[in-house]
């Protein structure tokens, strides 16, 4: 064990990277209520864990999508307890952000020199309301279906460019295969891959500049 630990260490320098990450200061003011950051990763930990098991039954398509889910829900082993605890998850990832998003600009952690911080948290932020409104949509039941012509007929209301991101997000005329297959791409690719740079670069620059001092 001590070879392959040796062979690993000449090459990565992992001692140091583990002396880093155990040695980092904590101020004293830090509390719970500087811990809803690290809460909102491990809902989104849950969320990609259990969302990728639920993909290797889930179909995207309009005639399956709804039977998948009560497949999953009702014959799958343990496929009710994945689901739920992936319906749970994203409640408490959006309640996390939120008080996390709180926390940061009542205790001023906006402020210079944490602006980008600030700025990838509110992208981070924007990708969670857009992992709700695109899952929302995939059981394609009738709240599912609504929710969809709600959220594609939003964009309408913009001057000049409405129509086309209209058309951009139902994938034609109007909501369909079309729709569902761009929601779901969405949601466990596009969403996925952007809010793991946007982590990176976050925890990055806190892991820089520190947490913020106190009020």
């Amino acid at each position: 064990m001590s070879k392959v630990y040796d062979w690993f260490q000449e090459r990565l320098e992992i001692q140091a990277i583990a002396d880093d990450i155990t040695t980092k200061y904590v101020p004293p003011h830090v509390n719970i209520f500087y811990c809803l950051g690290g809460v909102t990763l491990i809902c989104f930990l849950l969320q990609f864990a259990t969302g990728f098991a639920m993909t290797f039954y889930y179909r995207p398509t309009v005639a399956e999508a709804f039977t998948s889910v009560e497949y999953i829900m009702n014959t799958v082993s343990f496929g009710w307890l994945i689901r739920s605890i992936h319906r749970w998850s994203a409640s408490m990832m959006v309640l996390a952000m939120i008080l996390h998003v709180f926390r940061v600009y009542l205790t001023g952690g906006f402020k210079k020199p944490r602006e980008l911080t600030w700025v990838t948290g509110v992208a981070l932020a924007g990708l969670t309301v857009s992992f709700g409104v695109t899952g929302y949509t995939l059981p394609w039941d009738q709240v599912g279906y609504w929710a969809a012509s709600i959220v594609t007929a939003v964009p309408g209301a913009i001057p000049v460019v409405g129509p086309t991101v209209v058309g951009l997000l139902q994938g034609g005329p109007g909501i369909g295969q079309e729709t569902l297959t761009r929601f779901y791409s969405a949601h466990t690719f596009l969403l996925p891959w952007l809010t793991a740079v946007f982590m990176l670069l976050h925890f990055l620059m806190i892991r820089k500049q520190g947490i913020s001092g106190p009020l």
